[in-house]
């Protein structure tokens, strides 16, 4: 994907619908539990606002984003958290603000960088449109928290697309996360849209095939569900595999979800 302005668009896009969601809520809401452990809506928004933040300064400043990588690796377990509770303790309306901001610099960085530019990053480095994929994942995902504390469901949208991918294409680095080696051959990924369309990636003829609906790849490669709960099919060991550790996002491997009904 050469041409960033699609898929900045589009986040741009998921962005208004989250904000939509939360631009109203009285501050009692934004103190709502969501699924992330100790996380609240004001969390949610926080960590997309701290993301943001993140991503403009590997846009901009490659000096200043390298510092926030030695704080990463200084404090590996705690510097995501660390940047949500600095955020949720801001109100609401001052959050909100913030993160409109950010995100609003972040696009037009995004849409004024150089053509073939790649930005660091906590993991491998990207291009304008991987960087404005990885942002839109996020947002899908942690809006996806924030609905579920709200008990309001948000229908998947086309927008998908960019998240399906972005889990296909970070198959070696889910393997590499959990310290195993990738493997050589490539995977078939058959994936039906939103609107019953097919999305398809690798070789017809793949031994290693998944399949299933794209919102099931989608809530399984951001964890945001368990794949016991799960339409999706594994053909071959590997493709099997790679649905238990499959992740889109950068950084070690999550906890995930436990699966519908699991105690504890």
């Amino acid at each position: 994907m050469s041409d960033p302005t699609p898929v900045i668009d589009d986040l741009r896009e998921e962005s208004e619908q989250l904000d939509a969601l939360v631009a109203g809520l009285s501050p009692e809401q934004w103190a709502l539990a969501t699924p992330a452990p100790r996380w609240t809506i004001a969390h949610q928004i926080a960590h997309l606002t701290w993301t943001d933040r993140s991503a403009l300064v590997a846009v901009t400043d490659e000096d200043a984003f390298r510092a926030l990588v030695e704080k990463a690796v200084a404090a590996p377990g705690t510097f995501v958290d660390e940047g949500a509770e600095e955020g949720a303790r801001l109100a609401p309306a001052e959050l909100l603000a913030a993160w409109r901001e950010g995100r609003a610099a972040l696009a037009k960085a995004l849409r004024e960088s150089a053509p073939g530019a790649r930005f660091p990053w906590y993991g491998p480095p990207m291009a304008a449109a991987s960087m404005a994929t990885a942002r839109l994942m996020e947002t899908w995902a942690h809006g996806l928290d924030v609905a579920d504390a709200l008990g309001v469901v948000r229908p998947p949208t086309g927008r998908l697309r960019h998240v399906a991918r972005l889990g296909v294409r970070a198959r070696d680095f889910a393997y590499a996360a959990h310290g195993l080696t990738p493997p050589a051959e490539p995977f078939r990924v058959d994936l039906t849209g939103p609107d019953g369309d097919p999305w398809t990636y690798g070789p017809e003829d793949a031994r290693q095939r998944v399949t299933g609906p794209a919102l099931d790849f989608c809530l399984l490669v951001t964890q945001r569900a368990h794949r016991a709960d799960l339409a999706l099919t594994a053909e071959g060991p590997d493709a099997d595999r790679w649905l238990d550790i499959a992740q889109a996002f950068a950084g070690p491997p999550g906890a995930g979800r436990k699966p519908k009904g699991a105690r504890g």
